[in-house]
């Protein structure tokens, strides 16, 4: 019988459920997908079946477990969709209502109440996060006042919360660890930053049932077991998708920074030992944690940039396939005029209007499909030069720009990131970094690396992009987009 020598990643997005295996080495030698079905109760509002994410995602764990053989699979990690809320009975196991996803803005109200209550600042120094329903307290405030299921399991001492993670941490060891790790934490508006424990008094202040919440863990170790085709597993990585990505690019010093293109975008810088402070609304954030040491990061966050793609195909019809904006986008010289501001559930970083909506400027007669595919990976590119902006405003400037994630299979959009940043960008050779990360973690945990350093051989760069615009376009095309904007923040 074969050793065990390689690492089971469960990857749970925010439009899908993945397991992958990877070997020591960073390759993936086996992947099993499938879709999570969205839910849109309200505008603004976006919602997860609890038991589906589970259902989906034992089955992909099944599926690659037969297909590598399960006695060659050494640990698992988990990473996910952070922000997002499960709510469940602890007495029972069984949710008391839909996830309400990191999307979501039913919040938002709530939290303009704290601002004016001025809570905005002592959350900032705790917690390095901002007041916005991008983050869990709002989602678990307005779950306890509006869900009569949630409010009685809390009243009762049975309730369960926690992130995706935490979820499926639970269900995997079937109900003996309810956990979440510090990375995860650092998302919800109640971990102070620097303890890397609950905030007693942030808990306390926003209303929230201490009992309910899981226990604070490292990213890598004996997180748990569980039991996989007849055989126990060790469950030994565990970090919120853009730590995770982060790890997978090798991002371990102070100073690289990387952009993750999913549903929407996700820059982190790593900014060393210490709680880096922004004053260009950033995110202070946990890089990770090991051996109860914490690193930090700084953190942009872009709401939508492949959900723009998929509003092409599945809102507007205007392509089949994602695939199909690399070749439109090439076959136009410019985007005609056509500015789209894609604010579909508001504005991220460093804007943080939860009431923003899109915008397309610039349409005439002429514009066809090929513009608008244009503009909206124009958008994301610009979107990202903001960031990056508001970045070297803080004092951390980038040099190269590693990035991932299923859009930057398109070359058209990482020329033009390489183009619009004038930087070099750089693409791995494994563009699923956030699993990568997650086995590099995992691997840490089990034993089959003795440190990230050593792990971080998994990543391997496969193209670096280089800027070949001139500079007076660049300033031209900075310049239509902070106009457009402009206009979006001013409806």
């Amino acid at each position: 019988m074969p050793l065990p020598d390689l690492i089971l990643v469960l990857d749970e997005g925010t439009t899908s459920t993945r397991a992958l295996a990877f070997d020591t080495g960073g390759t993936i030698v086996a992947t099993a997908a499938r879709a999570i079905t969205q839910y849109y109760p309200a505008s603004g509002w976006v919602e997860h079946d609890a038991n589906e994410l589970w259902e989906l995602s034992r089955a992909c764990l099944d599926e690659v477990a037969v297909a590598v053989g399960i006695e060659r699979i050494a640990c698992i990690g988990l990473t996910n969709q952070r922000e997002t809320m499960v709510f469940w009975d602890r007495t029972s196991g069984a949710p008391l209502a839909n996830a309400i996803v990191w999307q979501d803005r039913r919040g938002a109200a709530q939290c303009e109440a704290w601002i004016a209550d001025g809570l905005e600042p002592q959350v900032q120094a705790t917690t390095g996060l901002v007041l916005d329903p991008y983050f869990s307290v709002s989602k678990i405030a307005w779950a306890l006042a509006e869900w009569p299921a949630v409010a009685a399991a809390a009243a009762d001492g049975r309730l369960a919360l926690g992130t995706v993670d935490a979820w499926l941490l639970y269900r995997l060891t079937d109900g003996r660890v309810h956990a979440t790790d510090a990375t995860n934490a650092s998302r919800t508006l109640l971990m102070n930053l620097r303890t890397c424990e609950w905030d007693a008094g942030l808990v306390a202040r926003f209303g929230v049932p201490a009992a309910a919440l899981p226990a604070i863990t490292d990213c890598a170790g004996p997180l748990g077991e569980t039991v996989l085709l007849g055989r126990t597993i060790p469950i030994t990585g565990c970090a919120g998708d853009q730590h995770a990505a982060a790890i997978g690019q090798g991002c371990l010093s102070p100073g690289m920074i990387k952009a993750t293109y999913g549903t929407g975008t996700f820059v982190l810088a790593h900014a060393g030992t210490a709680p880096p402070v922004s004053t260009h609304r950033l995110l202070a954030t946990l890089a990770w944690r090991l051996d109860g040491v914490a690193a930090y990061a700084l953190e942009g966050s872009i709401f939508t940039s492949g959900a723009a793609v998929q509003w092409l195909r599945d809102g507007i019809g205007v392509i089949a396939t994602a695939a199909e904006t690399e070749a439109l986008a090439g076959s136009v010289a410019d985007s005609g005029g056509v500015v789209i501001v894609p604010a579909f559930t508001g504005m991220g970083a460093p804007h943080w209007r939860a009431d923003v909506r899109g915008l397309i400027t610039g349409v005439t007669a002429a514009t066809t499909r090929a513009h608008l595919a244009r503009a909206t990976l124009e958008a994301v590119v610009h979107q990202t030069a903001d960031l990056l902006d508001a970045l070297a405003a803080d004092g951390v400037p980038c040099e190269r720009l590693r990035v991932d994630g299923g859009m930057v299979a398109n070359d058209w959009l990482c020329q033009h990131l390489a183009d619009v940043l004038g930087l070099a960008v750089e693409r791995p050779r494994v563009i699923e970094t956030t699993a990568l990360g997650t086995a590099m973690l995992a691997g840490v945990g089990a034993g089959l690396f003795a440190n990230l350093a050593e792990a971080s051989a998994m990543h391997v760069a496969e193209r670096v992009f280089k800027p070949a615009m001139a500079n007076d376009e660049r300033v031209v095309a900075r310049a239509a987009w902070a106009h457009a904007v402009r206009q979006a923040l001013a409806t």
